[in-house]
């Protein structure tokens, strides 16, 4: 169908650079191939020479000045309209998986041009994201995440921070290359077939329209940062949310930056990522801010004014950030804190301060109330009640027990991939290992494997031999371990113990 074709040429384009290329195809239509004009009427000096006729003076070519398209109005080539006619028109009249296609293509140019809610509402009304992953056309698939990082980049510039992390933290988590079709994995053990890779080139996105991954990184990481610094200020403090992860390819990427011995000045949009998280966690918001808006991505983005608009924002949410984080982190050192005192380091109005200290209240992440007269918020230490701090007991043991299981599962199944590194050594040791404590999970000094039970029971367990209680709780074994079969010829009790 030609509409499809048609909605297929025009969908990535945004409307600056459509401007242009219809202004160029205007101007072949009029004046044919630029090659083939007069040099004397495309130099610079044949606007002076219009209307002139003194050909002595001035080359006949330039008489007619320099040919131009400027005529043509912007607000006559509207790409928005000529496309959503030709998605209504496959609507009516395409098949399934045209109908597909198209509503992507329609979705990608509304997020294209910033029109989030028509693109969010266009996508779950159509309910593709339930459709897609049976559909079992690749390229298909593959429009269908780049609208998908589209609309992310969207929410982004338009300061939707949770909507963005959640539209690109599925794609970015991953092989992005691949599932946007902008490159081949170069795997060492790949185990696909020549055929599967010429398929696979095949369906490589031309790359006139590639979504650039830096900039794609940049918004994914930098929204994450936004979620995840407030969070772990959190968890710092609140032990019931250290266990919530909001993203685990940002904390994946902020563990790798701490274990390193020296870290350099960033070269990286990740390094510089990295690197003004660190700072906004010290509370230097103004570091974060100037390394995030000196990346060169941002000159990356289409449309009029568009990299100056993206770091104004930046600057708003991470004051907003460096407020919640503050107030999360050192709100237990306090008892009132000033509003014009948050405002002076901020550099926020007082309606702005209010607005995110009230939010943070109504979400209980902050036990405190206002008190207007004095314009001061007023912190409310409320300690756990005895039914809370016994749930808090339960659950604290219940990982200890399920830590326990994993550590019972690796030694009997011969995985050595759980290791606590206080309490486990995958074979013994000098020490007899303990078991919380106590117990007998290791030989004795001179054992090498894993043996059971103990001549003394006791704290570090014996050589094998079949013993009494011990302060374990636990019958000695017959000493046969699993790793390491010790036969015990002084054994001449009939306690079963346990068997690894």
């Amino acid at each position: 169908m030609l509409a499809e074709l048609r909605v297929e040429h025009l969908y990535y384009r945004h409307d600056s650079i459509a401007v242009q290329v219809d202004r160029a195809a205007k101007f072949h239509e009029k004046y044919g191939e630029t090659h083939l004009l007069h040099p004397a009427c495309m130099s610079s000096s044949s606007d002076a020479t219009e209307g002139k006729k003194d050909f002595k003076t001035i080359n006949p070519g330039a008489v007619g000045g320099m040919p131009s398209t400027d005529s043509i109005d912007p607000e006559d080539l509207d790409v928005a309209k000529q496309i959503s006619d030709l998605c209504t028109f496959i609507y009516q009249y395409g098949s399934d998986r045209q109908k597909t296609r198209a509503m992507l293509c329609h979705i990608y140019h509304h997020a294209l041009h910033d029109r989030f809610l028509e693109a969010r509402d266009l996508l779950l009304m159509s309910h593709l994201q339930e459709t897609i992953p049976v559909a079992g056309d690749i390229s298909t698939m593959i429009l269908f995440n780049r609208m998908m990082v589209t609309i992310g980049l969207a929410a982004f510039r338009l300061g939707k921070i949770w909507d963005a992390h959640q539209c690109l933290s599925d794609i970015c988590s991953g092989r992005v290359r691949e599932l946007l079709a902008q490159g081949v994995a170069a795997g060492r053990f790949s185990d696909k077939s020549p055929e599967q890779e010429k398929a696979e080139k095949r369906r490589q996105i031309p790359y006139h329209q590639h979504i650039n991954l830096d900039l794609l990184e940049a918004c994914h990481l930098i929204s994450a940062m936004l979620l995840e610094v407030p969070n772990m200020a959190a968890a710092g403090v609140d032990e019931s949310r250290r266990s919530r992860i909001i993203s685990r390819t940002f904390r994946k990427y902020h563990d790798m930056y701490d274990r390193q011995v020296f870290t350099g000045p960033p070269e990286m949009t990740r390094d510089f990522v990295m690197t003004a998280t660190k700072a906004l966690m010290k509370g230097d918001w103004k570091k974060c801010s100037d390394l995030l808006n000196t990346l060169d991505v941002w000159n990356l983005v289409a449309g009029d004014n568009s990299a100056d608009e993206i770091k104004v924002m930046l600057t708003e949410k991470i004051k907003q950030t460096g407020l919640r984080t503050y107030l999360l982190a050192f709100s237990s050192q306090y008892d009132s804190l000033s509003l014009s005192q948050l405002c002076s380091m901020f550099e926020m109005g007082k309606n702005e301060v209010h607005s995110v200290v009230s939010k943070m209240m109504i979400n209980r992440d902050l036990v405190a109330s206002w008190d207007q007269p004095t314009e001061t918020i007023v912190m409310r230490k409320i300690e756990p009640s005895a039914l809370q701090v016994l749930a808090l007991q339960f659950a604290e043991k219940a990982t200890n027990l399920v830590d326990a299981n994993e550590r019972l599962l690796d030694a009997k199944t011969g995985n050595y991939g759980y290791k606590d590194t206080e309490n486990w050594r995958g074979g013994g040791g000098n020490q007899g290992s303990h078991f919380q404590g106590r117990g007998n999970f290791g030989g004795s000094g001179q054992s090498r494997g894993f043996r059971s039970g103990g001549r003394g029971g006791g704290r570090g367990g014996g050589r094998g031999s079949g013993g009494g209680r011990g302060r374990s709780g636990g019958r000695g074994g017959r000493g046969s371990g699993r790793l390491r079969p010790v036969r015990n010829n002084n054994n001449n009790n009939n306690n079963k113990g346990n068997r690894w």
